[in-house]
């Protein structure tokens, strides 16, 4: 449970304590209800990480709603986008393992988060990790309901493949970014789970190095 979650609940739960003693037992049920949602929206399951070299784990609880090519500084990148409903888990959780070298938060609309313009428009907070050469960019984006988005790491700080790195409180979308050499593992409608659900494998970097080098003697050992 994220501590959050009690901050919500107890005091509804004061107010149903409140209702009953001064108005009857059902007038209280209604805040009783509510204080019930607050604590399953900010529950926090545990997960088994994949442990698949070159995994890229869902930053979140969802829905696939789209699968796209993105440009980032003219190269091309595939974009995967997830829609947190309500009823989802909303701790964020980091999809690689890495050393996080940007956080920028920028400020924005609170649009329907499932349509496309909210990649761009809505307030959104874009964190890159990178590890070994790649480089993954992954965005928590506020919607409709969702007021306040929370990152717990800095830039500089290490990061594990599934670690808990932040929650954005009912109703988001996350965006994740990689490399277009990555093989999909998803597909446009899949429930995926935060740090479980993998959703592409990012090229072996080593074994093309070594491919490139036994080229490059070949080539040499031919002349």
């Amino acid at each position: 449970m994220v501590r959050d979650g009690y901050h919500y609940a107890l005091p509804m739960l004061g107010v149903a304590i409140l209702l009953g003693w001064l108005l009857g037992p059902v007038w209280g049920l209604p805040a009783i209800v509510v204080a019930g949602f607050f604590l399953l929206f900010f529950r926090d399951p545990e997960r088994a990480i994949p442990e698949i070299e070159g995994a890229i784990v869902s930053p979140g609880d969802g829905r696939v709603t789209d699968i796209s090519s993105v440009d980032i500084h003219r190269v091309a990148r595939t974009r995967i986008s997830i829609f947190l409903n309500i009823f989802d888990v909303h701790v964020n959780r980091s999809p690689i393992s890495g050393i996080i070298t940007d956080v920028k938060y920028q400020r924005g609309r609170f649009g329907n988060a499932m349509s496309s313009s909210s990649a761009d428009a809505n307030e959104q907070n874009i964190v890159t990790v990178e590890n070994d050469g790649e480089t993954v960019i992954f965005k928590q984006i506020a919607g409709l309901i969702a007021r306040r988005i929370v990152f717990y790491k800095r830039v500089g700080d290490s990061v594990r493949r599934g670690e808990r790195v932040g929650l954005i409180k009912f109703g988001s979308r996350v965006d994740v970014i990689f490399d277009s050499n990555a093989r999909l593992q998803t597909k446009i409608g899949d429930r995926v789970k935060g740090g479980f659900s993998v959703l592409a494998v990012l090229p072996d970097r080593r074994n093309e190095t070594m491919a490139t080098v036994s080229a490059s003697q070949r080539d040499r050992n031919s002349l």
